[in-house]
């Protein structure tokens, strides 16, 4: 069956597939180091056993999804030299410093700190094992600011000019990474990988909670995620509104597949709610749709008009179905996520936060809804994005390597079932792991005596020691 795509349809399917399967591990890393973070502060500002208990559960699935991130990164990256060598080649010099600064700073640093944070307390002594947990929270958050750099050059390119051969030179490096989409994008992803792990900390909090309603690590674990969701998802579809503005402003294109309009509108535009794009007849059929809304939203007036896809070359047009869904996947569990984080406040302001079974199913059945939301909004911005590598200058055709498709389709089925092997039975580790309850941390391991009110635990026997053996 693969034998009848081409070259250009295969290597795009296997980056996606590998970008889709690293993407999910690094955005729950963003978000649960500085989770731990957070808990490891509290630890040490209240002696509340508590939080030493949930940092010692965290860092161990921490570990788990750090890693399987390192890997999926690893093999990802090496697509840049084989599927797209002619776009190593032409963005290179702007691209690879970029991404090499991301290395030398942002992945030294944790790499670093992590042994230190996962085994180190007793060790170092505690105010250094804050510093590194500080400093691994800080190096995810470094990674995510040079990679989305990369990113957002390629959505919004600036800075730059080609030479003689076609390559992309650096001009003014301040402008190439702090191009016109970086601030949007970089802060639309840090909060959506803090949400994505508030999602998954409460749903592991909510399985606890519909065992035992008196378990205080999984009271404590869903009390802070049902916080984190009240008051950051608001703040994340502000973001996602200036983001979007920032879309129409440089990448026109994308919004009006986003939106559906492949008609201009003169006297405002309506806000297409749910359809069937119909890419043959250039129009949505079965359209829901509310009057001047889009107009309202994107250009703050009711009567301002709005351009359609008709004002598009047809070459130059994004795959308008895909973005369309995907940009209203993502914007529904937004609002679900919205949903959840109310009804959170509502149950904490009746005092039954801990005792409502079916706001613990909810939050359980919303978990791995932010890493859905973090797909369809990276298909949404990358499919939008074609038929263009970067945007507006090199397109995707121009930016394949020299490759048969029969090769590509071969490594591509070899990805898929590795792929499925390893990080299905990491996932499953990873699951396993949640499903324990939190137990104290064991007196004298990784995570160091616990002393409270000058007492000192007697020390741990091995009931398995023999003297002499």
């Amino acid at each position: 069956m693969l034998e009848s795509f081409s070259a250009e349809t295969l290597a795009r399917v296997q980056f996606a597939f590998t970008v889709s399967f690293h993407i999910i591990f690094p955005c729950f890393s963003i978000g649960l180091a500085s989770y731990l973070a957070v808990l490891n502060g509290l630890w040490i500002k209240t002696r509340d056993e508590t939080y030493l208990t949930l940092f010692s559960y965290w860092k161990k699935i921490f570990a788990v999804a750090f890693g399987m991130g390192v890997v999926s990164g690893i093999v990802m990256s090496y697509q840049f030299g084989t599927n797209w060598a002619v776009f190593s080649d032409k963005a290179g010099p702007v691209v690879g410093p970029l991404m090499a600064y991301e290395v030398m700073s942002a992945f030294f640093l944790e790499a670093g700190f992590l042994g230190v944070m996962l085994f180190g307390r007793e060790r170092v002594g505690e105010r250094l094992h804050m510093f590194a947990t500080a400093m691994v929270a800080f190096g995810t958050l470094i990674s995510a600011t040079w990679i989305l750099s990369v990113n957002s050059w390629m959505q919004t390119p600036a800075g730059y000019s080609i030479n003689e051969v076609g390559q992309f030179v650096p001009e003014d490096w301040w402008e190439i990474v702090f191009n016109p989409s970086f601030p949007y994008r970089l802060v639309h992803m840090v909060i959506a990988a803090f949400l994505t792990t508030a999602l998954v900390v409460g749903a592991v909090g909510a399985v606890h909670l519909l065992r035992d309603k008196a378990d205080k690590e999984a009271r404590r674990m869903f009390s802070m995620a049902m916080w984190m969701l009240a008051i950051v998802t608001p703040l994340q579809i502000y973001a996602g509104d200036l983001h979007g503005l920032n879309t129409l402003e440089h990448q026109p294109a994308k919004i009006m597949a986003m939106e559906g309009h492949y008609d201009s509108h003169p006297e405002g535009a309506p806000l297409i709610l749910f359809g069937i794009p119909n890419p043959e007849e250039k129009r949505i059929d079965y359209a829901i749709e509310i009057p001047y809304l889009s107009s309202l939203i994107l250009k703050h007036h009711w009567n301002a008009p709005m351009d359609g896809l008709d004002t598009i070359p047809d070459q130059d047009e994004p795959p308008v179905a895909i973005v369309f869904w995907s940009f209203r996947i993502m914007v529904g569990l937004g609002f679900a996520m919205l949903g959840l984080g109310a009804w959170s406040l509502f149950a904490r302001w009746r005092g039954h936060l801990y005792t409502a079974p079916w706001l613990h199913r909810t939050a359980i059945l919303m978990g791995p809804t932010g890493f859905i939301a973090v797909l369809a909004g990276w298909i949404t911005t990358e499919v939008g994005r074609q038929p263009f590598t970067v945007y507006g200058l090199l397109r995707t055709s121009d930016s394949l390597a020299p490759v048969a498709a029969p090769a590509v389709a071969a490594s591509l089925i070899a990805f898929i079932v590795v792929y499925f092997f390893v990080f299905g039975a990491g996932t499953f580790y990873i699951l396993r792991m949640m499903n324990k309850r939190p137990a104290t941390p064991n007196v004298g391991l990784n995570d160091g005596p616990i002393r409270t009110a000058g007492i000192t635990p007697a020390p741990q026997v091995d009931p398995d020691f023999i003297p002499g053996r």
